[in-house]
């Protein structure tokens, strides 16, 4: 691949969003980064991963937290930062790559090698997909699916100045709903190969 490529993959929880944003990387041949970087940043900053996951892509504790300086002592707000920055520097030393999640859409917005994508699904079909996966009932996958967006909608929210599942936030918004998880990635696919022309 000549040009850079970056495809930062934004998504509801239960939408397919994690296996369509795998695909990808597996198409275009490209690392696919998501909670696995925590792995990489751990051993950079001598510490522990399971530490790190902890507070991966969660909010800061308000009542717990202050800023002073521009440095802040809340966990959350440390590995987010230690995050931004990995794949910054991915990007800037000129690597192509899929990116889950991450505010990566934000965070890398000034490179012309990124591709945004978001892709939602209708709630029935999310419910369906998570109790499926999960073995769980549709009740506790409907609260598991709330729960996780509402996360993410904060987390997402706190650090960026455009707004989480705004599709004039990305490039492109998909509903896996309608084409399904095969037809989704053929979309993005063909989206990114015009796009990258």
């Amino acid at each position: 691949m000549d040009k850079q490529l970056i495809i930062s993959v934004g998504r509801e929880f239960g939408s397919g969003g994690h296996i369509v944003a795998a695909k990808l990387a597996e198409y275009f041949g490209l690392p696919l980064f998501d909670s696995n970087i925590l792995g990489d940043i751990a051993k950079e900053k001598n510490t522990s991963e399971e530490y790190l996951r902890k507070y991966d892509e969660s909010a800061r504790n308000l009542l717990f937290s202050r800023t002073v300086n521009g440095f802040s002592n809340s966990p959350e707000e440390v590995i987010a930062q230690m995050q931004f920055e990995y794949i910054k520097n991915r990007a800037d030393a000129g690597e192509s790559f899929v990116v889950i999640g991450r505010c990566s859409d934000y965070i890398l917005r000034e490179n012309p090698g990124l591709v945004r994508v978001f892709i939602l699904g209708d709630m029935d079909s999310k419910i369906k997909r998570t109790a499926e996966r999960e073995g769980i009932s549709e009740e506790k996958a409907k609260s598991r699916i709330e729960q996780h967006d509402k996360r993410r909608k904060y987390y997402h929210n706190t650090h960026c100045d455009t707004k989480w599942g705004d599709s004039r936030s990305y490039d492109i918004t998909v509903n896996s709903s309608r084409l399904g998880i095969e037809g989704t990635t053929e979309l993005l696919i063909r989206y990114i190969e015009l796009k990258n022309a």
